[in-house]
């Protein structure tokens, strides 16, 4: 008898790992899975309880049928010009993933992430926002740049760190900052955003501004610690502020049950914090607007922070540094049973009449020659493959106010 291992009890424990549905290989299987009716989830005031609302953390908030008509007392009045906005914000935000992931396949760039898919969530929530609302956002929310008309170029030039990048090259692609556009320095830290956040929109209710936050978290980071502090001080000090969680089922290889998604949803995570929660199709574009604009105007009002879990799929790879394929079917996204949000945005809006199918074409090549345009201005200013794209001396440039004397030294030295 092996002396080095205890004898296996009758009644041995087992671990429990969550294992996803389908591999390589299989078929993709969303069978058991169910979801309300559009416009059978009710609207309660934005001054309900959380405790009253605690089933909303269960359901899923619809307005946009499979056929692309608009139902139920969630669906919002939106002006059809700002529908095709947010329908145009969509499509350029593809375009610009489609050859920003092309760049990085040609060695123009060492990382980029799409939020192919998901490109409801950032567009809808940017338009649900005010203009200087602040946003502490994950890697997935380009949309909200293009949505608050960030410059495209510059947007390149930081993915490419070459002599315009806005951020010196101090960051990895992709993770943008603009204090003007009100859009908090992407972190590759996840989960940090959140009590920035919470804090944030803390200074903003004692400082008795109107501003409110808003920040986004993909479901795998809702395990970190972060995630529960700022759950936390939302709660106790009634925060205006909007937690985001996108759940688009993966998180970098891991499906979303590793994070606690297999036993129960994560809006639930709101109820054990006192928060209301809601939980939407991240893919129905007017869904994703009516529930932020709803708990935006509970955060003006003084009643706190909401927690959202936009219920999404991952459509594209985690990053360019990773193979989807090697861990999940390779036509799932195909098969996700809430379909594609730009496509279910434009059969809403031509069964509405305020678009056809030449319009969508038509804003499709727009959308295509905005990035091709912009592509064009910052690769001719320098793409990573390049040599000295910074200078030496600017890596002590905008990090002290004042530069400490040894500092200044070596920068002096440099600069010799």
């Amino acid at each position: 008898m092996d002396q080095s291992s205890p004898p296996r009890r009758a009644n041995a424990l087992e671990l429990h790992v969550p294992s996803p549905r389908a591999r390589p290989g299989d078929a993709p299987d969303f069978s058991g899975w169910s979801f309300p009716e559009p416009g059978e989830t009710p609207r309660p005031e934005i001054d309900a309880s959380a405790f009253d609302m605690r089933e909303f953390a269960y359901g899923l908030i619809r307005v946009l049928d499979m056929n692309g008509r608009a139902v139920g007392p969630w669906k919002p009045n939106i002006p059809a010009e700002d529908l095709r906005r947010g329908m145009k914000t969509m499509l350029l935000n593809r375009a610009f993933d489609e050859r920003m992931h092309r760049s990085h396949r040609q060695g123009k760039t060492s990382f980029y992430m799409q939020s192919l898919g998901e490109e409801a969530v950032s567009a809808a929530q940017a338009m649900a926002l005010n203009d200087d609302d602040m946003c502490f956002p994950s890697y997935r929310q380009q949309g909200l740049l293009l949505a608050r008309n960030y410059p495209l170029v510059d947007m390149m030039h930081q993915i490419y760190s070459n002599a315009r990048d806005p951020l010196q090259g101090r960051q990895l692609p992709i993770m943008y900052s603009s204090k003007a556009k009100g859009f908090f320095t992407i972190s590759g830290n996840l989960a940090t955003q959140l009590p920035q956040a919470v804090g944030w929109a803390m200074a903003s209710a004692y400082a008795n501004d109107g501003r409110i936050a808003a920040c986004w978290v993909g479901d795998g980071a809702t395990a970190e610690g972060d995630f529960h502090a700022a759950m936390t001080f939302a709660t106790v000090y009634r925060a205006p502020c909007i937690i985001n969680v996108v759940n688009n089922q993966w998180a970098i290889s891991s499906f979303q049950g590793i994070a606690g998604g297999e036993n129960t949803t994560f809006a639930a995570r709101a109820v054990g914090y006192g928060l209301p929660p809601l939980r939407v199709d991240g893919n129905d574009f007017l869904a994703v607007y009516a529930a932020t604009k709803w708990a935006a105007e509970r955060a003006r009002a003084n009643l706190g922070a909401t927690m959202i879990e936009l219920f999404s799929y991952r459509a594209g790879p985690h990053s360019t540094s990773d193979d989807p394929s090697r861990y999940r079917p390779a036509d799932e996204a195909k098969c996700w049973p809430l379909g594609d949000p730009i496509e279910r945005l434009k059969d809403h809006l031509i069964g509405i009449g305020e678009w056809s199918e030449r319009q969508h074409t038509e804003a499709q090549d727009a959308a295509v020659e905005a990035v091709r345009a912009a592509g064009r201005e910052s690769e001719a200013i320098g793409v990573l493959a390049e040599d000295a794209q910074q200078t030496r001396a600017s890596m002590f440039e905008d990090v002290y106010k004042d530069v400490p004397w040894h500092l200044a030294q070596q920068r002096d030295e440099e600069t010799r």
